[in-house]
């Protein structure tokens, strides 16, 4: 029986794997931070246009990325079970689902406008959003590449590479978009259709490079030898996996989404107020999401060798590493938040004392759901290195939309709190999610994993 590992070992493994994951999701966050700071200073409808456009974008992606987090624990367990053929047949799955999906949700984004309008989205804001997608939207495809292979590399604890490309994909991001925003360097100033064009590039860019590693890296794998061969009981285990978790993000994503739509119906100032404050806190959220997919890695691998003792003391190190930056976020959020948000406006902007009334209350608000919105994603990257992923989604379903949609739209309209009435909303459903989903792994799923602990 191996040695169990102390607290201290958990703390320690946790770091090495998931701090570069922690930087690649910062990095990868930087990337949109950095179209919104751009867009920001070209003018607040630009700044509005793209934060609607962005959160329609990401619903689509992040159930799509399902596939992609499907991947990560199979290629954990089976590297763990020391199955090389089956590292490579989940991941080549993962990438066929990838290429369906993309090729299906196309039309979603070509033909956007229409979806604004019903959604009742101020026109000259549905029209700016629209172009842009009909861009940005082919960087669906190489995104959800990009996906499945860095799980693929993150499940055989190759985090390094990972976080390398993503910094190298964020710089050629900052500077194509400075680039064709604003005309810079003898290109043409193209404003919200430069960001457009950037991000398709970025994300062509990213998928070059991890191909181009993968290759070269770890040829035994043979991931693109016979790529169009199909391997239908793999498609069907990666779909079974990836469905309820692209399903579960996409609740999770679309409350957000939703929130956004909400906040247009206030206006343009109360929408852009909300993407500023919506970038901070995304900005914390990459660490919390660094350490869920370390945890779902190391799940993983506890998995594949049925080790109990090791998940247990695992997923309590994990969870109160994430506890202590919830509490970091919570005092920078309240004390400095005036200076935060002002980063991402002109001195001079005549909406600026407006933004920053509106989104220092905000960002009041998600100093509050720091917590449970940290511990929610600790508790799904643990579930579904588990591969439970079925009942985790029934339950973020209920959380994000039965209980959090509902509050925000009750809180914000029927009580007339505004944008503060929206995010309490948001705080509500997070909590829920965070208390069903933990007691769903401590209480169900890790008990089914070897043997009890001693």
């Amino acid at each position: 029986m191996s040695k169990v590992m102390t607290y201290g070992g958990h703390f320690r493994a946790i770091s090495v794997l998931g701090l570069p994951l922690i930087g690649g999701h910062l990095a990868q966050f930087a990337i949109g931070l950095t179209d919104t700071v751009m867009l920001g200073w070209y003018g607040v409808e630009a700044l509005a246009a793209v934060t609607l456009a962005s959160s329609y974008f990401f619903v689509l992606f992040l159930f799509g990325a399902g596939f992609g987090l499907a991947v990560m624990p199979m290629v954990a367990t089976a590297a763990a079970e020391e199955d090389e053929t089956s590292i490579r047949r989940t991941t080549r799955m993962g990438l066929w689902l990838s290429l369906i999906y993309a090729a299906v949700m196309m039309p979603m984004l070509w033909w956007s406008y229409p979806i604004f309008l019903a959604l009742k989205q101020d026109p000259q804001v549905a029209e700016t959003a629209s172009q842009y997608l009909r861009v940005a939207g082919w960087g669906l495809i190489p995104a959800l590449l990009v996906m499945v292979l860095k799980s693929y590399l993150a499940a055989l604890e190759r985090t390094q590479i990972v976080l390398w490309i993503t910094v190298a994909a964020a710089v050629v991001n900052a500077i194509t978009n400075y680039a064709l925003i604003f005309g810079n360097w003898g290109a043409p100033e193209l404003g919200v259709m430069g960001a457009a064009i950037a991000s398709v590039v970025t994300q062509v860019v990213s998928l070059v490079c991890v191909v181009i590693y993968a290759m070269r890296v770890l040829p035994e794998h043979s991931l693109f030898q016979r790529f169009w061969r199909p391997d239908w009981e793999m498609f069907l285990s990666v779909l079974r996996l990836g469905v309820p978790i692209g399903l579960t993000t996409l609740s999770e994503v679309s409350l957000f989404a939703m929130s956004a739509i909400m906040m247009g119906w206030l206006g343009q100032v109360p929408l852009a107020a909300h993407g500023i404050a919506l970038n901070l806190a995304s900005a914390t959220f990459m660490v919390h999401l660094g350490l869920s997919n370390a945890a779902t890695i190391r799940a993983g691998n506890a998995l594949g060798r049925k080790d109990r003792p090791h998940l247990e003391r695992g997923a309590i190190a994990v969870t109160g590493m994430s506890l202590v930056i919830s509490v970091l976020t919570v005092i920078l959020f309240l004390v400095y938040a005036e200076p935060l948000i002002s980063l991402f406006m002109e001195p001079d902007d005549p909406q600026r004392p407006e933004i920053l009334m509106i989104g220092t209350g905000l960002l009041a608000m998600a100093a509050l759901f720091q917590l449970v919105d940290g511990a929610q994603v600790i508790a799904l990257g643990l579930l579904r290195g588990l591969q439970d992923a079925k009942v985790p989604m029934v339950m973020a379903a209920l959380s994000y939309w039965g209980v959090g949609i509902t509050s925000s739209y009750y809180f914000g309209f029927v009580l007339g709190m505004d944008g503060i009435g929206v995010w309490l909303g948001l705080v509500l459903g997070l909590a829920c999610a965070a208390v069903m989903l933990m007691a769903r792994f401590w209480m169900r799923s890790v008990r089914e994993v070897g043997v009890p602990a001693e």
